[in-house]
Parts: C-alpha cells; sequence; structure tokens
C-alpha cells in the first residue's frame, strides 16, 4: 500500500541502496546477515527499488562470485591515498546485490575481528558512495545503513558529497542492530583515513571519550535513526544497555524508533524445510513435530521418549545469551523430567560445561558445539520448549523460528524478545510462549518448571503450539513500516 501511494504521488518508484557488511547468502556472522537479505526483499515485493551493496569477502562461495559481472573500477580516497575498488553486481532471487572488491581490505576469511577494521570500512563508505555513480539512473532516495560498519556514510552526505547530483534527493536512515558494537578508534583516523577535518572530534559529532565512534557519528548526522524492536529503542537510552551513548541518544529521541525485525516465511517453513524429518503444518503439527521429535532424540544420542519435554538452545556461548544463568541451575533443570539439547560454540569454559554434562548425563543431555543449519533446523522442528535467557537481546530471531515450528519460546522479558513472546496465561489460555522479567537465574528455573508443568497438561499445550504458529513473524509488517519511515523523509 505505502509503495503504492509513492508511486502515485511521485510518479515513479521509490529507490533505496541498502548497505550492509554482510548478507545471507553471501557473508553472514549474526542476524545482520538475515535482515540484509529478508528485510530487501519484502520491500520488493512491496514495489520499492531496493538494491544492497557489501564487501566482497574472500570467503564467499565461488558458485556466486563466477556469476559476478564488473561493472566499473575507480580509485577511491583512503585518507592521501587513492586505493582501487571494483563495483561487481549479482542478482539473486530477484535481489540486485553490489560488491566493493578490493582483495587488500577483503580477500580474508570472515568478515571482522582484523587489526585495520577501522581503515577497512573507512575504505567501504567511501567506496559505496563512490559506487552511486556507476549504478545507471539509480540515484537513491534512501541509503538504509546497518550497524556501525556504514557509520561515516551519513557524514560523508554532509560533507563531501552534499552537492554530488547523485544524492541530491537522498536521505539516510541508520539501523542498529547491537549497540555493544560501535566502531571506536583513535581520532587520527579522521584525517589519515576519513578525509574529514578534526573538527568532527567534539563532543556534539564524533568524539566519544578520547577516541571517535563510527556509531555516534552515525546517530548524530543521519535523518532517522531505527533499532530492531521497541523495546530496545527505550532500552538503549538507560544507562544499562545504552552503551555510554544514553544521553545521546535520549537527545537525538524524536528521531529514534524501533521496528522490529522479522522472518523469512519462504526460508523458515516447517511445510517445505528440506532439513526436518517429516514436514508439517499448523493442520497436522502434530504428527510432524513426533516425527522430528524422535528424529532429533536420535541424532541427538538420547532415548526415543515422546512424552518427556526436549527444552533445547540454539546460540552462540557468550554471556549476553544469558549461558552463565543456565550454568547455574543446570543440575535443578536436570532434577525435572526433561531433556536437554544445545547447539552453538563460543567461549571455551562454556563449551567445556556442556560437553561434561553431556557425558555426565548421557540419557538426559545432547550437545553438538559448533553449528549447522541442518541441524538447527531439526531443533526447531523437534523441540518442546526453545530457551533464550538473554542478559539483552536487540531483537533476535530465533524464538520466531521456534514459534515457526511450533516449539515454544521461553524467554527473558528484553528487546525483541519481550515484544516477540506472549507468555502464557493459564487463566485464560492466552499467550505464545513463556517468559520470566529479572536477570536471575531461580527466576528463570521457576517458568521453566512452570513451562515443564503446562507440557503435560496437553490440552494447554496443543493450543499453545497454535497460538504459537499462528503469531506473524513475517518481514510485511515491518517492511511496511519502514516504508512508512522513508515516505515521511522523503516528504520532507
Amino acid at each position: 500500500m505505502c509503495a503504492q501511494l509513492i508511486k502515485i504521488k511521485k510518479g515513479v518508484t521509490m529507490k533505496v541502496l541498502f548497505v550492509a557488511a554482510e548478507a545471507e547468502p553471501f557473508a553472514k556472522t549474526g542476524g545482520l546477515a538475515d535482515v540484509a537479505y529478508a528485510l530487501p526483499k519484502a520491500l520488493k515485493a512491496k514495489g520499492i527499488d531496493v538494491r544492497i551493496i557489501m564487501p566482497k569477502y574472500g570467503s564467499i562461495a565461488p558458485n556466486f562470485t563466477t556469476k559476478m559481472s564488473q561493472l566499473a573500477s575507480f580509485g577511491v580516497s583512503v585518507g592521501w591515498r587513492n586505493q582501487y575498488c571494483g563495483l561487481e553486481y549479482l542478482t539473486y532471487e530477484g535481489l540486485p546485490f553490489y560488491f566493493i572488491d578490493n582483495e587488500y581490505y577483503f580477500k580474508r576469511p570472515g568478515c571482522y575481528g582484523y587489526f585495520d577494521d577501522g581503515e577497512r570500512f573507512s575504505f567501504f563508505c567511501r567506496a559505496v558512495m563512490e559506487s552511486v555513480k556507476h549504478m545507471g539512473d539509480f540515484e537513491p532516495d534512501v541509503i538504509h545503513c546497518n550497524d556501525w560498519h556504514t557509520g561515516i556514510i551519513p557524514v560523508y552526505l554532509r560533507d563531501i558529497y552534499y552537492n554530488a547530483p547523485e544524492f541530491a534527493k537522498s536521505h539516510v536512515v541508520f539501523t542498529i542492530h547491537n549497540l555493544k558494537y560501535q566502531g571506536i578508534y583513535s581520532p587520527a583516523i579522521l584525517e589519515e583515513l576519513l578525509g574529514l577535518n578534526m573538527g568532527y572530534y567534539s563532543e556534539e559529532k564524533m568524539k566519544f571519550g578520547d577516541c571517535v565512534s563510527f556509531i555516534k557519528a552515525a546517530i548524530v548526522y543521519a535523518d532517522k535513526v531505527t533499532t530492531v524492536s521497541e523495546s530496545y529503542a527505550e532500552e538503549i537510552q538507560g544507562s544499562l544497555a545504552g552503551e555510554g551513548l544514553d544521553g545521546l541518544l535520549r537527545e537525538k529521541s524524536y528521531k529514534l524508533s524501533g521496528i522490529v525485525n522479522g522472518i523469512d516465511y519462504g526460508r523458515y517453513n516447517p511445510s517445505a524445510d528440506k532439513n526436518i524429518a517429516e514436514n508439517y503444518s499448523s493442520r497436522n503439527y502434530i504428527q510432524g513435530k513426533a516425527a522430528n521429535k524422535a528424529a532429533l532424540q536420535r541424532e541427538m544420542g538420547l532415548p526415543e521418549e515422546p512424552d518427556t519435554p526436549v527444552i533445547a538452545i540454539v546460540t552462540r556461548l557468550i554471556r549476553q545469551k544469558g549461558i552463565d544463568l543456565i550454568t547455574c541451575v543446570m543440575e535443578q533443570i536436570l532434577n525435572l523430567d526433561v531433556q536437554f539439547v544445545l547447539l552453538g560454540s563460543g567461549d571455551s569454559d562454556y563449551q567445556d560445561f556442556f560437553e561434561y554434562y553431556a557425558s555426565a548425563y548421557p540419557g538426559k543431555v545432547g550437545v553438538k558445539i559448533g553449528f549447522s543449519d541442518e541441524l538447527a533446523s531439526l531443533i526447531y522442528a523437534g523441540s518442546d520448549i526453545f530457551l533464550m535467557p538473554s542478559q539483552f537481546e536487540p531483537c533476535g530471531i530465533s524464538q520466531m523460528i521456534s514459534m515457526r515450528y511450533g516449539t515454544l519460546p521461553l524467554v527473558r522479558e528484553t528487546g525483541g524478545l519481550k515484544d516477540t513472546v506472549i507468555p502464557y496465561n493459564k487463566y485464560t489460555g492466552e499467550g505464545n510462549g513463556f517468559s520470566f522479567t529479572n536477570y536471575n537465574a531461580h527466576e528463570m528455573l521457576e517458568i521453566i518448571r512452570f513451562a515443564v508443568a503446562t507440557y503435560k497438561d496437553e490440552k494447554a499445550w496443543r493450543k499453545l503450539m497454535r497460538n504459537a504458529m499462528a503469531t506473524d513473524n513475517s518481514w510485511s509488517m515491518s517492511a511496511d513500516k519502514y516504508i512508512s519511515l522513508y515516505e515521511e523523509m522523503c516528504e520532507k
């Protein structure tokens, strides 16, 4: 609807350049990659001319790189140097992807974590701006930037490219996916790499302590700032979640909003998922869930016990994900009539902890260290309770995927978990999962006990499963909200 209004009012389709450091299926370290594919896909379905641009990493699979075509090559200023940039192009599932090619910066394993990340993404931001000159008649109405790696683009638009004809009508939305990662570097980066003057080293602009912050720059200079859930937008304006930027975010609250992420219903679909033992829908979920539960128990080396609830976790094993709450009460959890399944990797202490319990409780605990899309799908389809006790969670997608597969999430009420999971009310039957409020191991344990007791009530549990599977966590409504935001900026 919004896209149709845009066409009627302007006579042309709105053009959006979506800028991200990673995107499915080319490169992924976390939820940003899911968003950078699924949100543009939803926008395109609503009539927006959206194009994605990202680095061409050395880890991108050859079956993609061999199909890319080079559109242009040109020089990009990185301080006093002029670095090579190639602009390559590929259409994937109807979506236009552009890739910034520079082997010195990007032909490395993985995406981040290098000593020169500040220089690499300084180059990327400038290269994105230069690339628009080589995209034909594509002059973006909106540049949608994501996380600190793209944080200098709003500054460049106002400083270096303010008079460039290809950006004459451009506005910038900046989305914070996780405020914890800010892109903090020495102030020397301003002149040496970014080509900006030292006037930007001020509290009103980019100064953050004794450094400069890419994400602060974006918050200051973007036209609109969004986060990936309404609750997270509120939380980051407080000192506990604000990561030192809460004062600035309160000051800029007039342009800050939260739009919850969705999930790609084409990808996460129990009726078509090839990675699960038996496909099912909300019409035949009882048989389908049972078949997948048995398959999951076999895969994880657990007894096939259809009446024993399976509690599952698919996560990075880091403190943010609330793993310390689980380790605190693991014995009490296993004293319940449950089986426990985990897929993930991260801190070695946590890995060792869960591997010990898998060996000590071979009939109750199944653990796979690492990650597998195939096993993750089987866990979503075959488990009963999906545990996410996060310390903070800007949005999270696992709770939405689990609901799609009829597995009930059990979450802490923070960020997107609070916005997407409705706790079960045993008096009214309402809800699509379970939740607890405080970051407290024993409060979590009580809700786990409540969920396990509810599981024994077959009628109540089946109603909860139906509620969960009926919850609309698709990208459609979120895409409409982004279009409204784009439209508001363009009207101004």
